[in-house]
């Protein structure tokens, strides 16, 4: 049987092109190592209609592989093998520790026959499955484990995929989970806590937020919450009497006001604040609870650790002044990662600030090409 979640975490480099898919858009990057160096050789985007994915699903192939295949056409891209990621929500991760003394082989048939239908609410003949090796850890009893990593997703999930990619002429060279690229971007970054330091991810895309908290560089617990621009969106718009629009870089331009913590909950009462950013600053707030809840419920059964920073990504993590609103909110210094800069990525390009948020996925992605 293809592995079709190959090399879930290992970094192989190879030839070709990096696509992440969204409903909103699809983002498509080319890189190229030159000596030490990584340089951006193509970066491009195109908007996909209404209609495509639902849930976070795809739902339409024949016209999500037409765009495909125009964007690369359109912007000189010339491929046949692509890197792509499916989403977190439609994968389930598992921390599992096993006998350090297995052999390979014994670790493979334990991990894929005997140790996966344990974690798996599915048939193991519907879901396709890759693990990987992390590091030796000794339990509560003083023996040696070896941690690994469990992925798994929806056989049908990555059948959408690979057959969206077949219909515009190219092949699914790797496919992996998205927050797994995205956590690729920041490496350097999760080297700077110590062990029992916690970082929590907060990936914020279109019609959803995934909420990963990492130690030692390792989602160790994952959420997903329905917030996203969409919802930013549909806030401001309704604020301002505004037509709906599915366009997220409206949003790249607006600053979160600065205001004490304890008026965030009633910022209708500030006429500072103008209605659409009332509203938006709402939904913002209830997104912030809910990773509250998830950084409660994750402390609530691992005591001895701290959580230590928020790392804000995604193409909503861009907004301006987000960083201090949700430090003040949480109580945790918040940060807007910049993965062009963490990657050190030589560009021609003007990549904005509040835009390079969004891209670390795609970025994660193209870096297996290089490295």
């Amino acid at each position: 049987m293809l592995n079709r979640l190959k090399d879930l975490i290992s970094n192989k480099g190879g030839q070709g092109v990096a696509i992440e898919l969204g409903p909103e858009k699809i983002n498509v990057v080319q890189l190229k190592k030159q000596g030490a160096d990584v340089k951006l050789l193509n970066l491009c985007s195109a908007d996909v209609p209404a209609g495509v994915f639902e849930e976070g699903r795809i739902v339409n192939q024949a016209e999500l592989a037409d765009l495909i295949a125009a964007t690369l056409k359109d912007n000189k891209i010339a491929a046949k093998f692509v890197c792509t990621a499916v989403p977190m929500r439609e994968a389930i991760t598992r921390l599992i520790p096993l006998p350090a003394e297995l052999s390979d082989a014994e670790m493979h048939d334990m991990v894929l026959n005997h140790e996966a239908a344990l974690y798996l609410p599915y048939p193991r003949e519907e879901v396709d499955i890759d693990y990987q090796k992390l590091e030796l850890i000794t339990d509560e009893d003083g023996l040696d484990k070896m941690q690994v990593m469990l992925a798994a997703t929806r056989r049908e999930i990555t059948d959408s995929y690979i057959e969206t990619f077949q219909r515009a002429g190219l092949a699914v060279k790797v496919l992996e989970i998205n927050s797994f690229s995205l956590l690729r971007t920041m490496r350097e970054q999760l080297r700077q806590f110590a062990p029992q330091e916690a970082v929590v991810l907060i990936d914020i895309e279109f019609d959803s937020t995934e909420i990963a908290i990492i130690v030692n560089g390792v989602p160790q617990f994952n959420r997903t919450v329905s917030i996203g621009t969409q919802q930013m969106l549909e806030a401001l718009g309704s604020g301002m009497q505004l037509p709906s629009t599915r366009n997220s870089d409206i949003l790249q331009g607006i600053n979160i006001p600065d205001i004490p913590v304890s008026n965030i909950t009633t910022v209708g009462d500030d006429e500072t604040i103008g209605p659409g950013m009332d509203v938006l600053m709402r939904v913002l707030a209830d997104l912030a609870d809910e990773i509250r809840r998830s950084i409660d419920f994750y402390s609530n059964h691992s005591s001895n650790l701290r959580i230590e920073q928020l790392l804000l990504a995604g193409p909503g993590g861009g907004l301006g002044q987000l960083d201090l609103f949700f430090t003040q909110r949480l109580g945790v210094p918040a940060t807007q990662i910049d993965p062009v800069a963490s990657l050190g990525i030589e560009t021609n390009l003007d990549i904005p600030l509040m835009q390079r948020p969004g891209l670390g996925i795609v970025l994660g992605l193209g870096m297996r090409e290089v490295n």
